[in-house]
């Protein structure tokens, strides 16, 4: 008799929290459509969260670390959603690593997942990403290859924007490739191939004459050429 009545208190229980799951569930699912209705972009989160750890769903995962990456919270989006390489990934999920990962300056880490991304869907714009990327973890020879790809299918029409000033700025996308394209030569010699990197950053200024990144760098390159050239005549005397 004990026993059965175990059995049947076990058994009303569970169904009372089966239910009080589905109902939280449900409360929680119409909290974050209002919340998207309103705009309310900390309510989005919270009502996530909620959802996520009442029934976790990839999309759902992914949806909210790509609104954490939205809100410039990159870390958070990180810990939302991992940093390990998944071969069932969503783009979504790829876009939001490849992203914070760079945000956080671990370049070595972005860039295996731009590199997945531009496997699946290659743009001038991501050949972008790889050839910065690229450039600050010293692959030159990789670098170039997204550089060629990039001057070659850039388009008229295509920016690329700058937040260096206080006033951030666009310039063709075409000419923020030729920035690169100096950079990566001036870097295979910084001392025989800083003339030939001004010469393409002029090239890139004329393309571009409000490219402020340009005369920052053409002016540090010279002072370095103006180094080098009295260290030698120093050498001299």
């Amino acid at each position: 008799m004990k026993r059965v009545l175990v059995m049947v208190l076990l058994t009303c229980g569970m169904t009372m929290g089966a239910q009080s799951n589905s109902d939280l569930i449900k409360h929680f699912e119409a909290y974050y459509k209002q919340m998207q209705k309103q705009g309310d972009v900390q309510g989005i989160i919270n009502g996530l969260t909620h959802l996520n750890v009442l029934s976790p769903l990839a999309d759902r995962v992914d949806t909210l670390a790509y609104i954490y990456m939205r809100e410039g919270q990159y870390v958070q989006a990180l810990n939302t959603i991992g940093i390990d390489k998944k071969m069932d990934d969503s783009d979504m999920a790829l876009e939001v690593k490849a992203i914070s990962l760079k945000a956080v300056k671990r370049p070595e880490l972005a860039l295996g997942f731009f590199q997945e991304i531009f496997k699946r869907d290659p743009n001038p714009h991501l050949a972008y990403e790889l050839a910065e990327l690229n450039l600050q973890t010293q692959q030159i020879e990789e670098a170039d290859k997204n550089i060629t790809y990039g001057l070659a299918n850039a388009k008229d029409d295509m920016k690329k924007a700058f937040y260096e000033t206080q006033q951030p700025y666009e310039v063709s996308l075409k000419s923020a490739f030729m920035y690169l394209q100096a950079l990566s030569l001036y870097n295979k010699d910084r001392k025989a191939n800083i003339d030939g990197a001004v010469d393409i950053l002029d090239a890139a200024f004329k393309e571009s004459p409000n490219f402020n990144l340009i005369q920052i760098t053409k002016n540090e390159l010279l002072r370095q050429k103006q180094m080098l050239q009295a260290q030698a005549a120093e050498e001299k005397k």
